[in-house]
C-alpha cells in the first residue's frame, strides 16, 4: 500500500470506531479530503486509494487544478468549505458539488441568481460563527433563522450547517451546538471536525468532516 493508502485507511478507521462508539454506521459520515495548497501530484495518490470527496478553499486554485483531475476521476466530489465571494457565485456553482460557507445575505443572493443562470444548485451549508469570533466568517448565531428563511425565499436548499470551532479549546461544546441548531432548524446535515478532532466530531453528530494533515501530511497553513 502506498503512503495516501495508509494515511486514508488510518483515517477511515477512525471514522468507524468513532461511529460504532456512538452508535451510528460509519457510511453516514462523509470523509472530505482537504486538497488546498496541495497540486494534482499531491492528490492523484489519494484518488488512487479511492477517496472521492474533496475540498478546496480558494475557486481560483480549484479551477486550476481540479478540471484535469476530473477528467481522470469524474465520479469525484469536488466540495468548497473556504470563503466565497459573492462575485465568485457563478464560478463555483459550476465548479463545486457542495458549498460550505454560505454566511450572508449578498452571497445568498447571488448564489440564488448563479444557480437559477446554470439550471443545477449545489449542496449548500451556512456556515456558523459558533464561537462568535471576529476574524473568522460565518453568520451569528442569532442571525441563523433570518438566513435560512431568506435562502428559502430565494429558492435554494439549505441542507445543513458548518463550523470551525475555536482553536486552542476543547471542541465538544461547539460541536455539540452546531448539532443542536441543525436539529433545532431540521436540517440533516453537519459539517463539522478537522483532522485534531473529526473523531469527537463524529461522535457529536458530524455528517461531514474536513481533513487535510492526517491524509496529506503537515502543510505550512493549519485548517485542515
Amino acid at each position: 500500500m502506498s503512503d495516501a493508502a495508509d494515511r486514508l485507511s488510518e483515517v477511515r478507521t477512525k471514522i468507524a470506531d468513532s461511529a460504532t462508539r456512538s452508535q451510528r454506521r460509519a457510511d453516514d459520515i462523509c470523509l472530505i479530503a482537504v486538497s488546498k495548497t496541495h497540486d494534482a501530484a499531491a492528490i492523484r495518490p489519494l484518488i488512487d486509494a479511492g477517496q472521492r470527496h474533496f475540498g478546496e478553499n480558494r475557486v481560483q486554485e480549484a479551477a486550476a487544478k481540479w478540471p484535469e483531475l476530473r477528467g481522470e476521476a469524474p465520479n469525484v466530489t469536488l466540495h468548497l468549505i473556504g470563503q466565497l465571494q459573492s462575485n465568485k457565485a457563478d464560478e463555483a456553482v459550476a465548479l463545486f458539488d457542495a458549498i460550505h460557507s454560505v454566511d450572508r445575505s449578498s452571497l445568498v443572493q447571488a448564489l440564488a441568481k448563479a444557480s437559477k443562470k446554470a439550471g443545477k444548485q449545489p449542496q449548500l451549508f451556512i456556515q456558523v460563527n459558533i464561537g462568535d469570533e471576529e476574524q473568522k466568517g460565518g453568520c451569528k448565531v442569532a442571525d441563523l433563522p433570518a438566513l435560512l428563511a431568506e435562502s428559502k425565499a430565494a429558492g435554494l436548499k439549505i441542507e445543513g450547517l458548518m463550523a470551525i470551532p475555536p482553536a486552542d479549546i476543547e471542541p465538544a461544546p461547539f460541536f455539540a451546538l452546531l448539532d443542536e441548531l441543525a436539529e433545532r432548524n431540521g436540517l440533516p446535515l453537519r459539517s463539522m471536525g478537522m483532522s485534531g478532532d473529526f473523531e469527537t466530531a463524529v461522535m457529536l453528530g458530524a455528517t461531514h468532516v474536513r481533513v487535510g494533515t492526517a491524509l496529506f501530511g503537515v502543510r505550512d497553513e493549519a485548517s485542515g
